[in-house]
């Protein structure tokens, strides 16, 4: 198990955080506006490992992901600072032949089964909507310009719904748990590649998995989390050994460079960094496409009339000329 995460080449902060506390795996990428984010991922981040929730499987990871969004909502509201703020967060709980996954938000997790990827979460985002509604094709949502605004989070509201999946697991599956900043930056294909090429020290594979992100552009900050599945009487020392709860620490990686450029010298526009993360609901969606469809409506009606007036202005002219040559 390892996990590894980065500012970035264009972030000033960095609002991810991530839990290695076996057999509980997460990680968090908060929005919000500057501090904003950072509180809110650390905030539902501890509450993972604080946390005393009965039962086991679907019921705790639920119960887990609902603390985290009280105490961050709890926060936003009781701080004027910040309001508004909120935080994805996807959850990973290892039970017996099973892992179950609690997902808000856009971070994800993969699944890597004798050399092939698969993406287990859905993205709760504007993309994902249209892609899943064949709206808009994947290469066109990783660079369309609205790729940040997500429909749900933790946090904005004191109750979050929650994607809860159980996934049967074989020994040998490894499982990626990441912020966006990892897939917007790298294709699954390269995710696999890299995955597969390590798959031998899961601390080169996060850390590679960092890398390409920054090779990529670095535009956001990047976390990647990943456990493997192994025998169940191999190592249960190993885990109560490496029990860890991490928040994002300083620069560690030996390639790590200057993440500012000359592109943070633009000034944010309403106290954002362009593409930071957002949440819409999918009322306040389709409240907007009304708004957005009117306009044009009342355009095109404003240019119809004056050509109407244009056409009666010149039948009356030829009338008259008609008219006097009779």
């Amino acid at each position: 198990m390892a996990g590894a995460t980065d500012t970035g080449r264009k972030r000033r902060r960095n609002e991810d955080a991530y839990v290695v506390q076996p057999p509980l795996f997460a990680v968090a990428d908060g929005m919000g506006g500057p501090q904003a984010g950072e509180v809110a991922s650390r905030l539902a981040a501890a509450a993972l490992e604080e946390s005393i929730v009965d039962g086991t499987g679907q019921d705790k990871v639920a119960g887990l992901i609902q603390e985290a969004n009280r105490r961050v909502h709890a926060a936003a509201s009781e701080d004027a600072a910040h309001a508004g703020m909120g935080t994805t967060m996807t959850v990973a709980l290892v039970e017996d032949r099973t892992v179950v996954i609690g997902h808000v938000g856009d971070s994800r997790a993969y699944r890597l089964r004798r050399g092939g990827l698969e993406q287990l979460t859905e993205d709760h985002s504007l993309v994902a909507e249209l892609m899943r509604s064949g709206k808009l094709s994947p290469e066109e949502a990783r660079i369309h310009p609205q790729r940040s605004v997500i429909t749900r989070a933790l946090g904005t509201h004191p109750d979050v719904d929650v994607d809860i999946y159980t996934v049967e697991t074989q020994p040998g599956d490894v499982f990626l748990i990441c912020s966006d900043g990892l897939f917007s930056m790298v294709s699954d294909d390269l995710i696999q590649e890299t995955v597969q090429r390590h798959r031998d020290d899961l601390d080169a594979a996060v850390k590679g998995l960092v890398r390409q992100a920054l090779k990529g552009g670095g535009e956001d900050n990047i976390t990647v989390v990943a456990f493997e599945i192994s025998d169940p009487a191999a190592d249960g020392e190993e885990l109560e050994k490496t029990r860890e709860h991490v928040l994002p620490p300083a620069q560690e990686d030996e390639d790590d460079e200057d993440t500012l450029d000359e592109l943070d010298a633009v000034p944010p526009v309403d106290g954002r960094t362009a593409g930071d993360t957002m949440v819409v609901s999918a009322a306040e969606l389709q409240a907007a496409a009304v708004h957005e469809r009117r306009p044009e409506r009342r355009r095109r009606r404003g240019v119809l009339a004056p050509a109407l007036l244009i056409l009666l202005v010149g039948l009356i002219a030829v009338l008259v000329v008609w008219g006097l040559t009779r």
